[in-house]
């Protein structure tokens, strides 16, 4: 591998566990297939933190909210947080999780490293138009910048979002 590509490989923060990582990386690939663009570790106005947030081509939102545990999911109860930031709201797991502990009100999408598989659909609650803009600009300015600081690491980027 070249030194320029290995300057574009995104380093591993120590936040998610090996176990969150793998959900969120087959969930991406799931999204992607489905024609959404993703952008991970997403701040979003409330102050809050979404795992994955993912936009398709037409401006549609869904932010899913990865869980690794039963513990995981029991212990954080923020997630309620995100639905005034998303058109629908998912949660992702492994295999290992019981589907059931997750609210019906939510879509599910059950993930390994390699893909995964909605489990069920989330319920659509589309976004008022002033969320939707300041969520595709929050979007866009943080892929725009994670990507510049790829490039250019040692510039004046500090917390891309």
């Amino acid at each position: 591998m070249s030194s320029i590509a290995k300057s574009l490989l995104v380093p591993v923060d120590g936040r998610q566990s090996e176990v969150a990582l793998s959900v969120a990386r087959g969930s991406a690939r799931l999204l992607h297939a489905h024609g959404f663009s993703v952008v991970s570790e997403l701040s979003l106005p409330s102050g809050r933190r979404a795992d994955l947030v993912a936009l398709d081509s037409g401006g549609t939102i869904w932010i899913v909210e990865i869980k690794s545990s039963v513990a995981d999911f029991r212990a954080d109860q923020k997630w309620q947080d995100y639905r005034v930031h998303c058109d629908r709201l998912f949660f992702a797991t492994s295999q290992d999780v019981p589907c059931e502990i997750f609210p019906p009100d939510t879509g599910l999408i059950v993930a390994d490293h390699f893909g995964a598989e909605f489990h069920c659909e989330a319920p659509e609650h589309r976004l008022p138009a002033a969320t939707r803009k300041a969520m595709l600009l929050l979007f866009a300015r943080a892929a725009a910048m994670r990507l510049q600081s790829l490039v250019d690491p040692a510039g004046p980027y500090g917390d891309v979002g």
